[in-house]
């Protein structure tokens, strides 16, 4: 009846044949039967199921025995599922036909799994590769730059007097682009060493982080005139590093961003979860487009150009890569014009 249907099917008489014909040759399906000779339906199934090359195929019982512990005690051994006899045809190739389309899905789904693990370990050897490319080239190109600008910088020195003026503003286009480039070199630096894969944590007292990053952006804080208010932050396990350069770009952006007629008003603050903290950086600048929301954090991104605000367009990246490799996430709410608040999570480490 199921080769009408279709089926390739091979009958063997007994369970010992059974086992070999099914460890020589897997079969996707087998009907079992329980009363046979040498081994019951039972045994046969057990040493299949103990079996590597057998142990996932899908045994259906076909049996006279109708008792309801002779079923259980079929499903005990590893069948999945158990047909009384007298069968229905249609029954039976209606149970085949619903094992063997598992079976296919569960192939589909492991294929995927492989292909997703393949491209998972590709992309992890080629984001490697880029972090050890970018940084090796970030680091060959100090030298020759600082040395552009320290002569330069002589040039400007020495040679001022004998520089008409627009050879001196010439020197002082190299010099400007030369500390540009250096900032830019030392943010890509900073981002491609900013994936924690084993960080040196240590218990942050978040508020003296935060005096010390104040500290060190006084003159910046003083030229804007600009207010920094924060709660009483808890102390938390991280990297001191990196949590530095989360809330110094964090502020560092949200006084730059600042409205034109308007001192920039900053808000630190900080909520509690079960699993995590959930900080705010919230200020009063000129806001962000809801459309920019998710470009913002790629790297290079510039909104406004480098004469209205200067940057590099990595900083938002760095906090990006450093929270999601701690396992949280950034986002952001902004009204244009208005302000704008960026929140991150950082999860709690026992």
């Amino acid at each position: 009846m199921l080769t009408e249907n279709g089926y390739d099917v091979r009958r063997v008489i007994n369970g010992k044949q059974a086992i070999n014909v099914a460890l020589f040759d897997p079969p996707d399906l087998i009907l079992l039967d329980i009363m046979m000779p040498n081994l019951n339906g039972y045994e046969v199934c057990k040493i299949l199921k103990e079996q590597p090359e057998t142990q996932d195929i899908p045994i259906i019982f076909l049996s006279a025995l109708k008792d309801v512990s002779e079923k259980v005690k079929g499903f005990n051994v590893g069948g999945v599922d158990y047909i009384s006899k007298p069968f229905e045809l249609l029954e039976i190739l209606a149970r085949v036909e619903n094992q063997l389309t598992i079976v296919r899905q569960k192939r589909q789904l492991a294929e995927q799994n492989a292909r997703l693990e393949q491209l998972n370990q590709q992309l992890l050897r080629s984001n490697q590769e880029l972090e050890q490319f970018a940084s090796v080239v970030s680091h060959d190109l100090q030298q020759p730059l600082t040395s552009l600008k320290a002569f330069a910088q002589l040039l400007q020195i020495e040679c001022h007097d004998e520089l008409r003026e627009k050879p001196r503003e010439y020197v002082n286009h190299i010099i400007n682009a030369s500390i540009r480039m250096q900032t830019m070199i030392q943010d890509l630096l900073i981002y491609c060493g900013c994936d924690t894969h084993s960080p040196n944590l240590e218990l942050i007292d978040c508020n003296q982080l935060l005096a010390q990053i104040l500290i060190d952006l006084r003159l910046e804080i003083d030229k804007n005139n600009a207010t920094i208010q924060y709660d009483n932050f808890p102390k938390i396990k991280a990297n001191h590093i990196h949590l530095t350069e989360v809330f110094q770009n964090l502020i560092s952006n949200a006084i730059k961003y600042r409205s034109d007629d308007l001192a920039p008003s900053i808000n630190i603050s900080c909520q509690e979860t079960d699993t995590n903290w959930i900080f705010c950086c919230a200020d009063n600048g000129i806001g962000i487009e809801s459309k920019d929301f998710e470009n913002i954090f790629k790297i290079f991104t510039r909104l406004h150009t480098f004469k209205k605000y200067p940057g590099t367009g990595i900083g938002l990246s760095i906090c990006k890569k450093i929270i999601e490799s701690y396992g949280g996430k950034i986002w952001l709410e902004s009204n244009p014009g208005v302000g704008t608040q960026f929140y991150f999570t950082f999860p709690k480490f026992k």
